[in-house]
């Protein structure tokens, strides 16, 4: 018997992937990462592990959102951002919570130089992670750990099963 191969051509992305991994606000999340120069793909996969995608989650702490921010830190990044007013409610508005959550994101960036480091502090606080890093250590809390490796897992499902939605 001889050897049998198969070739299987992507034309088109994972209709399961899709399934598994939905994306909505697909201009909004492109509009702020261009905005921030930030990988549209990693701003999806953020939203997903945050709230996927429901833009009225609220967390037992209180983070509001599709990017699930805390209202203190929306209150701070709307006052740096010129806004002349903040109401906590405007954070289930998902232009106006991606909007802070990307320029939060762009901030932690600016600030650690480093993707891993950026969510870790996206998720964990800039105080955990400055400690982190003053003491020499990785990510000390294993469900950061495993935060930041869902989302950089979760990036390459989006960047694979939507390029052309988020403009990669």
């Amino acid at each position: 018997m001889g050897a049998t191969s198969a070739w299987v051509v992507k034309t088109e992305p994972d209709t399961y992937l899709r399934a598994r991994y939905p994306l909505e606000f697909e201009h909004i999340l492109r509009g702020h990462a261009s905005n921030h120069a930030l990988d549209p793909a990693l701003l999806a996969a953020v939203v997903y592990v945050e709230s996927r995608f429901d833009s009225q989650a609220e967390s037992a702490a209180g983070a509001v959102g599709l990017m699930q921010l805390l209202p203190d830190t929306a209150k701070g990044i709307a006052l740096r951002t010129g806004g002349e007013r903040f109401v906590v409610a405007d954070l289930r508005d998902p232009e106006i919570n991606v909007r802070y959550g990307s320029w939060y994101l762009d901030h932690l960036r600016g600030r650690y130089d480093d993707t891993r480091l950026m969510l870790a502090a996206y998720h964990a606080g800039q105080g955990n992670v400055d400690r982190w890093r003053a003491d020499g250590a990785g990510i000390a809390f294993p469900e950061t750990r495993g935060y930041v490796a869902d989302v950089l897992r979760i990036r390459d499902v989006y960047a694979d099963a939507y390029p052309s939605e988020l403009g990669l």
